[in-house]
């Protein structure tokens, strides 16, 4: 039922809280939509396309690719057939992130943008940041959208386009990326594992939450 040319998982940032707020949805086909208006609404015009052979071609890549599930609805396999949320939901590395995107009411916003790139944080990168600090970020919707949008981009970006790239995000700032191969860093934070193709998007997980200035 999936499709094995694909990458994984990881944005989640901000993927934060697990349960719904009044207006939120879930990751497997809520349907009420933000209340108010969201950066990401300009990459959401289009309904998801199947990934491209470009966008799918080569392997995911890094060290915390081990720690994704070698089956099931949250592998590689599993992902690759699911828009990004609900892909995430699935993958026990980034429900942190999922919890932070369902807190800001982002799922279906997320779900339903056209080729779009997320730079994923898995939950030991929202483990840096101090609980008090977290658990304020994650009440305040407008601040968590902010930081949830700096880590999408419009397009799928392959592992070619990162080479000392100057990124646009969804929120409005800059993405720094550096590196080949299979080493890479965005801003401050390493790409532990890069190039995981979901459904409409194509995902990097990263060690540290991306925060804007």
């Amino acid at each position: 039922m999936r499709s094995t040319a694909f990458a994984a998982t990881t944005l989640a940032i901000l993927a934060l809280t697990a349960a719904c707020g009044s207006g939120d949805t879930t990751a497997t086909g809520g349907t009420a939509a933000p209340a108010t208006s969201s950066p990401m609404e300009s990459a959401t015009q289009s309904p998801m396309e199947t990934p491209t052979e470009d966008a799918m071609a080569g392997a995911p890549f890094g060290a915390a690719c081990s720690a994704v599930p070698a089956s099931g609805e949250g592998s590689f396999t599993g992902m690759a057939d699911d828009p990004v949320a609900t892909a995430a939901s699935n993958n026990p590395v980034l429900s942190t992130l999922v919890t932070a995107v369902k807190e800001a009411g982002l799922v279906d916003t997320l779900n339903s943008a056209k080729d779009i790139t997320v730079f994923a944080p898995t939950n030991d990168a929202f483990a840096k940041i101090p609980k008090a600090t977290l658990d304020k970020v994650l009440a305040d919707k407008a601040t968590l959208t902010k930081i949830l949008t700096y880590h999408v981009v419009s397009g799928r970006k392959t592992p070619a386009d990162l080479g000392d790239a100057s990124l646009e995000t969804l929120q409005g700032g800059t993405l720094a990326v550096k590196g080949s191969g299979e080493d890479y860093t965005v801003n401050d934070s390493k790409i532990v594992c890069g190039n995981v193709p979901t459904g409409n998007a194509t995902v990097y997980i990263v060690d540290t939450v991306l925060m804007p200035k």
